[in-house]
């Protein structure tokens, strides 16, 4: 059950912040054609040598300050949105990225068991360490092709360094071979954590700057025509990246 109330959570709220991005879009740009709309035209039979009307300049700079917060304000939603989704595609993979190490994990427990048990024996000929050595070579291959082992590391396979020998029976190099792998996707996972937080926060941020942005323009369009625009609605969440935001099982 509570799979599945995590599993809608996960679904609707995502989907929820998606809405609200786009209304935010969709308003702000109203706001700015609203704001952008050009004054009337004066009559023609009134005087153009007239001296400037300090109240007409007022309302002016008003208008092209109202103007130009609008568009900033819509870029800076357009921003926060494609930083929302920046952050969610990252989820994605950090969630990926753990559960390739709770596999790998599962694997060192389960051959762990094993360790205990007496290691087969084989005759010590030279073509039983030639079939060790080749066993080994393709195990490292076949990781190294699934992203679990990095270039140096099969290197060292393949040179018998960094504590690699070729002569131990393969069902102890199945054991190492396991950690290593698990190690290397445990390294996989913190770096995809760490990219996951530097992403939320800079999904904060632009949310901020947006909400922020959005507020200062409702507040010039509403100096500008006070009897037209309505102050705006606050919407009824508090902070859409703050209520996307999720964490993994941290490790022990």
């Amino acid at each position: 059950m509570e799979k599945t109330v995590l599993y809608q959570f996960l679904i609707e709220v995502p989907r929820a912040a998606a809405i609200w991005s786009v209304l935010l879009v969709l308003a702000l740009g109203v706001l700015t054609a609203l704001v952008a709309r050009p004054e009337p035209a004066l009559p023609a039979d009134e005087p153009a040598d007239r001296g400037e009307d300090p109240a007409a300049t007022e309302a002016a700079d008003l208008r092209r300050y109202a103007g130009e917060v609008a568009v900033a304000a819509t870029g800076a939603a357009q921003n926060a949105d494609r930083r929302r989704t920046g952050w969610r595609v990252a989820q994605a993979e950090l969630d990926r990225a753990w559960a390739a190490y709770d596999e790998a994990e599962s694997a060192v427990r389960r051959l762990a068991g094993t360790a205990g048990l007496p290691t087969p024996r084989t005759p010590r000929t030279p073509a039983e360490y030639a079939a060790r050595e080749r066993w080994l070579h393709r195990a490292a291959m076949a990781a190294h092709w699934r992203g679990d082992l990095t270039a140096r590391q099969l290197s060292d396979v393949l040179a018998h360094r960094a504590g690699w020998d070729p002569r131990r029976h393969p069902a102890e190099q199945e054991i190492v071979l396991a950690r290593v792998v698990r190690d290397s996707r445990l390294a996989a996972y913190r770096a995809a954590a760490e990219r996951e937080r530097e992403l939320w926060r800079a999904a904060e941020l632009a949310t901020e700057a947006a909400r922020t942005l959005s507020a200062e323009a409702y507040a010039a369009a509403e100096r500008l025509r006070p009897n037209r625009l309505p102050a705006p609605r606050r919407a009824p969440v508090g902070h859409p990246v703050a209520i996307l935001r999720w964490r993994p099982a941290r490790l022990g």
